[in-house]
């Protein structure tokens, strides 16, 4: 018989603990890629759309895992799922020390740890804020969501100190031990479901009638087909896929080369980009506190609205120095970075049911992935081509507004999909 006592501290936090350290574990290859731009086409003579498509690779494979990751963590446990997304990120940046052609960065960064951080991607997040939490969801979800965004931020200034002073192989080699550190850390903190140790989901009173969620390929598809009939997908999936464009694929890979073209040092530019990272740790988790108190739609036509705006200055702000505008910029977006997950996957839950709400989130995020990949392909071209980021810059700012927009179609009275 599960316990219905709440302890002091629920064994719920410990979990979600955990969860948030292993996170920013994933996050912190998520930090390398833009500061290595400029060491690995120095040492290599690389161009940036050489070093842009390992990048580009990456994303797809992080955003396409996501939504077998949930059916891997049903079919074969989150613990064992984690331990090996940990070890491919950990084999996958060391080995780069060691490689001396362009497919072996593709191989590496693309493929490896690819895989890797798409099984611990935000739908990772998701299923444990769902088994674990019967309320505060938003409030977990956001804070989960700062520590995957921000700790790919945070560890900007450490690894961009690291090449610039001993080279880009020691910053690879940090990650790789961080990672390996975490590993035996959550393998020891983590429990699968609250009734493994006799409690029930933090804040419930009953115990929960659990609903089977896909645990194969062939459902993973058939409930990605059933979703493709609901305009709601559809609108979520598109506007995902722009947060992806104008996060990770842009700002994240981009912005420090970007900033680097207006003379500006790699160091500080990557000081700035940690400044975001603080800045969306807050606002992240006030989006996790509002979306269990204000209608999700309204959030993120705010949200997508007041970014493309943002996007729209940083041709004008951006120059050698640090500037004013530069950081009402900072601050400004950072706020809003990754403020638009809690929202989401609250839409997510209330249009698909929850025991769904895992793989049909993962197949969302694998748009906001795609978006990313083609962002980074398609801002690393454009500064070849162009030789500046400009036109890169101005297309992001418009897709933030053209998502916006699209929330006006997305009927609060619409049925759950779970239901028909």
């Amino acid at each position: 018989m599960t316990d219905t006592r709440q302890p002091g501290i629920h064994r719920a936090w410990i979990v979600a603990a955990v969860t948030f350290l292993t996170l920013i574990a994933a996050a912190a290859f998520r930090s390398t890629t833009s500061v290595l731009f400029e060491p690995l086409e120095s040492d290599f003579g690389w161009s940036r759309t050489d070093t842009s498509l390992a990048v580009t690779v990456n994303l797809v494979f992080y955003g396409l895992t996501a939504p077998f990751a949930a059916v891997f963590m049903e079919r074969f446990t989150i613990r064992r799922t984690v331990i090996i997304a940990l070890a491919l990120i950990g084999f996958g940046t060391g080995l780069t020390v060691f490689m001396t052609e362009v497919w072996q960065l593709v191989l590496l960064w693309g493929v490896f740890v690819g895989l890797g951080t798409g099984s611990l991607a935000l739908v990772f997040g998701a299923v444990v804020a769902n088994r674990w939490f019967e309320t505060r969801k938003g409030l977990v979800t956001g804070i989960f969501s700062a520590a995957y965004a921000t700790g790919q931020l945070l560890f900007l200034p450490l690894i961009a100190a690291l090449v610039m002073q001993v080279g880009w192989q020691i910053g690879s080699l940090i990650v790789t031990a961080f990672v390996m550190f975490v590993m035996p850390i959550f393998w020891t903190g983590f429990r699968e479901k609250p009734a493994d140790v006799g409690l029930l989901p933090y804040g419930a009173t009953t115990e929960r009638v659990e609903q089977k969620a896909p645990s194969t390929a062939r459902e993973t598809l058939s409930t990605l087909r059933a979703a493709m009939q609901s305009k709601a997908f559809w609108i979520l999936a598109g506007t995902f896929f722009v947060c992806g464009w104008t996060t990770n694929g842009l700002i994240g890979a981009h912005f420090i080369p970007a900033a680097h073209d207006h003379g500006m040092p790699a160091t500080t530019a990557a000081g700035l980009l940690a400044l975001v990272g603080i800045f969306d740790f807050i606002g992240t988790i006030g989006s996790g506190w509002l979306t269990d108190r204000v209608d999700s739609r309204i959030l993120l036509v705010i949200y997508y609205g007041f970014r493309g705006l943002a996007l729209f200055t940083v041709p004008f702000v951006l120059g050698p120095t640090v500037e004013p505008p530069l950081m009402f910029f900072v601050v400004f977006y950072g706020l809003d970075w990754i403020a638009t997950v809690p929202p989401t996957i609250a839409l997510t839950r209330k249009y698909f049911g929850l025991a769904k709400t895992g793989v049909i989130y993962g197949w969302i995020f694998a748009s906001h992935m795609v978006g990313a990949a083609i962002a980074a392909a398609f801002a690393g071209l454009i500064r070849d081509v162009q030789g500046d980021y400009f036109i890169a810059w101005i297309t992001a700012a418009v897709l933030c507004l053209v998502a916006a927009g699209s929330f006006i179609f997305l009927r609060n009275d619409q049925k759950l999909v779970a239901e028909q």
